[in-house]
């Protein structure tokens, strides 16, 4: 399809549809030749999990698309603050991206002291993939299945060392926790920057288990390095159909479904985000791509703007609640 102008686009389209696509009326700016030079995408955590497979993937593609060098930048730690913060603070023109998720409404659902706001301060471009979580064991633990999982933690007079990818007040920790009230168990929870290291750990043996999307570990599953016991969505994933869901093995109630996507500085010139979200969208919904991303473990979402926006307001409400009955609280 010929791409038009954003002026173009704004005379031939109603202002009431304007207003659906950016929640109030307003006309397109002229975009010019974005992008003129190279595009950066931040990733929060450390290379080699989830976040980081799924940037690099995109970042390939709309480097080819916009014939410009997309550059993948990894800034890890305090529970992604730190590399949110750069994206928070560069300038509103598009050319800084962040690939960021739950953990923007975990964060401030559970207390922590952030330098920004994620409602406020960032605008969505696109939530590009949903993911389940992942709760698998080294092959050494000895444990073939949840039950035998559940009936070793049990047993066992000390706790197993369980990794935390995205660190304490993360999803994965809220999740560990809510777990642990419904069985009646403890494990001893270890932070990590992000889900390379933390898989690193796990094979290596250092680390009994780890709660992690899905996509992060549905290689290492395949391959027989990881034991994948359940995932926490309401469906089997398609990536590994033989793992079932915690609701089917008798855990009620227990749904944790995470996302991840672009965004950019608030105040980033509506057209800019239009047309990065115009061309990210067309890249997730490209077959050959999703097929790639849907065998790792994502769930293409290729949502519009007004949806991340959206589900950050939605899920920090939700995560508070939870955050309160498992009585977490940022350290």
């Amino acid at each position: 399809m010929k791409r038009r102008s954003f002026l173009q686009a704004a005379t031939a389209i109603a202002p009431a549809a304007a207003a659906l696509a950016f929640g109030a009326p307003r006309a397109f700016a002229q975009s010019g030749s974005f992008p003129s030079k190279s595009v950066r995408i931040v990733v929060p955590v450390s290379a080699g999990g989830s976040a980081d497979k799924l940037a690099r993937v995109l970042a390939q593609r709309l480097g080819d698309t916009w014939k410009q060098t997309v550059v993948v930048e990894n800034l890890p730690g305090a529970s992604s603050s730190i590399g949110t913060s750069q994206v928070v603070r560069a300038p509103a023109d598009g050319y800084t991206l962040l690939l960021g998720g739950d953990q923007l409404a975990v964060s401030p659902a559970i207390g922590t002291t952030l330098p920004y706001n994620a409602s406020t301060d960032l605008k969505g471009i696109t939530k590009a993939v949903v993911n389940p979580q992942l709760l698998v064991v080294r092959p050494g633990l000895g444990v073939k299945n949840f039950g035998e999982y559940v009936a070793l933690l049990k047993q066992r007079s000390q706790p197993i060392t369980l990794a935390l990818p995205g660190g304490n007040g993360s999803l994965q920790h809220l999740a560990v926790e809510m777990l642990n009230a419904k069985l009646g168990v403890k494990t001893n929870n270890i932070p990590y920057p992000g889900g390379g290291p933390a898989t690193l750990d796990v094979l290596g043996g250092h680390i009994d288990a780890m709660l992690i999307t899905l996509a992060a570990a549905t290689e290492n599953v395949r391959a027989g390095k990881l034991v994948a016991l359940a995932v926490t969505t309401q469906e089997r994933s398609k990536a590994l159909p033989d793992v079932p869901t915690l609701q089917e093995l008798g855990v009620k109630d227990y749904v944790v479904e995470s996302w991840q996507g672009l965004l950019v500085p608030s105040k980033t010139p509506p057209a800019v985000i239009e047309q990065i979200h115009r061309d990210t969208v067309a890249v997730l919904r490209d077959p050959s791509i999703s097929r790639q991303l849907e065998d790792l473990g994502f769930n293409i979402a290729a949502s519009t703007p007004g949806e991340v926006d959206a589900t950050i307001t939605r899920d920090i409400d939700t995560y508070r609640r939870a955050a309160q009955a498992a009585q977490i609280k940022a350290s």
